[in-house]
């Protein structure tokens, strides 16, 4: 059997095998990507991100001519539902999307191979051809590379119980795809996957129900944003039941129990959505010498190495949460790590999203978890009822939560809940990068009037809160970013590069330090260690 070379081979064409193979082409590495669907884009544009975002949009449309239009004085008669052009418009964004993607491979001179891959060793692979006419390979081929990069995503949690027939037990692949309206759908799990399929097959006319085992949906917030969030969805008609243990489906029922006693209800479709996992199925990772953790992901050092030298691995097989964009960043930072430059991950900084009506953000540390952890904070909060656009664009409801170091006001988090959140959040993300203060995002202009305002307002809130609660003097917060400056210079000693360095203090409210290493910007005080640079070369302020 023909071997063909390459120095890099990625497993999986979602959006960590995709954006890998891409940088690292960039960077001049021969490349191929192997995938077994004949599109690229994997779970994420085939059946997963895009498509269920596309029909949010498409639904959210018509939930706004049918109960908010005559509002704005538009009127509208005979408003109906053409789920057939609904599911062709999803299916045209996707097939542009994922048309553009070959388009990129193509120019960067990536070669694609369509088929089922398997390890045969830490440098070698089988690649199996797979039942579909667009299929490139008629029989099995082996590859061989430098190095392999994992990134075959995750699929669907399937209960014992409740098994996938694609018809009345589905997941969210099929549930994108519906080709009416269901009656009555229950929703087996209250993540983002099951409040956004949920919300959209609401707003087009299903009752849904939302069966949760915890005592909250949407987990991974604060318990005031759920509070929010849970009401203004049932508000929309959603039913929201949590504490509720599913036990099985029988005769059009959905069974659960919950304090002793058993719930019942009606369903024509259920929708089981209580998470994913690794799809690491037929890869043949012992051949390899590729190890499992206990959670049954694969096992990765800092720079996303498997126990393997030559194979890495990225995404949603390895530790952290299943999102795209953790995926799209683990990729870009591996092919740089594997092409001898210097790749960049920052896992504590993940935004998550929900992607109902109002959304949910969230990024780094909530305020509940703060407290748990006995971090001690203050937390500024906005809400859109007092923002001037947020009215005009129907999105009053909800606010945005800063959450702040109560020593440093460093921002640790925040947390959105309204319209558009998930673009808000982006701005907080790229202050928290450089270890911004609430001060740095409160004394930030923001355009009047936008949404975006919120933000400011609730870091400006946070500010109030901390002069209030603590009045911290300047002398105390030099005092507590001192230690951080010591922590900080004991790696950049080892390397020779903080030696006998001067630390200066500048009481400039407002002066944006480079993240570098020959600089650190926290809260109030500006610091500079000034010895990497000769005094020569250094920029004048």
């Amino acid at each position: 059997m023909p071997v063909t070379s390459f120095d890099l081979i990625v497993i999986g064409a979602g959006p960590g095998g995709y954006v890998c193979a891409f940088r690292a082409a960039q960077l001049g590495l021969k490349v191929a990507l192997v995938d077994k669907r004949s599109t690229l884009g994997g779970t994420c544009l085939n059946v997963g991100c895009i498509p269920s975002k596309a029909l949010l949009a498409s639904s959210e449309h018509f939930a706004f001519n049918k109960h908010h239009a005559a509002e704005h004085g538009i009127k509208i008669d005979g408003l109906s539902i053409d789920v057939a052009a609904m599911l062709k418009k999803k299916e045209d964004i996707v097939g542009k999307m994922t048309g553009g993607l070959a388009a990129l491979a193509k120019a960067r001179k990536v070669t694609v191979v369509t088929g089922e891959a398997s390890l045969i060793s830490a440098n070698e692979i089988e690649v199996r051809p797979v039942e579909n006419p667009e299929s490139k390979i008629e029989n099995s081929t082996r590859l061989q590379a430098r190095n392999i990069v994992i990134a075959t995503g995750s699929a669907p949690v399937e209960l014992p119980f409740l098994k996938f027939d694609g018809k009345t037990i589905v997941s969210s692949d099929h549930a994108i795809a519906f080709t009416e309206v269901p009656k009555k759908l229950v929703v087996v799990g209250g993540g983002a996957i099951g409040l956004e399929l949920g919300s959209v097959w609401a707003r087009l006319g299903a009752d849904v129900t939302i069966v949760e085992f915890l005592p909250q949906i949407a987990g991974a917030a604060d318990a005031d944003v759920v509070r929010n969030f849970t009401r203004l969805l049932q508000k929309q008609g959603l039913k929201i039941e949590v504490n509720a243990k599913v036990t099985g489906f029988k005769n059009g029922k959905l069974t659960a129990e919950r304090d002793g006693k058993v719930l019942e209800f009606a369903a024509d479709k259920v929708l089981v959505s209580v998470g994913r996992r690794p799809f690491t199925d037929g890869l043949g990772l012992e051949k390899a010498g590729v190890e499992l953790t206990e959670k049954k992901r694969i096992k990765v050092d800092a720079k996303l190495k498997t126990t393997a030298p030559t194979i890495y691995a990225i995404g949603d097989v390895i530790d952290g949460p299943m999102l795209a964009h953790k995926a799209e960043e683990d990729g870009a930072a591996v092919a740089e790590w594997i092409a001898g430059k210097a790749g960049h991950i920052n896992w504590d900084l993940m935004p998550a999203i929900i992607y109902t009506d109002p959304e949910i953000a969230t990024v780094g540390l909530g305020e509940d978890a703060a407290k748990a952890k006995g971090i001690k904070v203050n937390v500024g909060k906005f809400n859109f009822a007092a923002n001037a656009r947020a009215h005009a664009n129907d999105g009053a409801d909800g606010f945005v939560k800063i959450i702040a170091d109560a020593a440093t006001d460093k921002i640790l988090g925040a947390q959105i809940l309204g319209k558009n959140a998930g673009e808000l959040i982006s701005e907080i993300v790229t202050h928290m990068e450089y270890g911004g203060s609430a001060e740095d995002l409160a004394r930030t202009i923001h355009a009047h009037p936008t949404m975006s305002e919120a933000v400011k307002e609730a870091a400006r809130r946070e500010q109030e809160r901390d002069s209030r609660a603590l009045n911290f003097t300047e002398s105390a917060r030099a005092s507590a970013l001192s230690q951080q400056v010591v922590a900080y210079r004991k790696p950049l000693a080892a390397k020779g590069l903080a030696g006998g360095g001067v630390v200066n203090f500048f009481a400039w409210p407002h002066f944006h330090a480079s993240p570098s290493p020959s600089r650190l910007r926290c809260s109030r005080f500006n610091v500079c260690l000034a010895r990497e640079q000769p005094r020569a070369s250094r920029p004048r302020r």
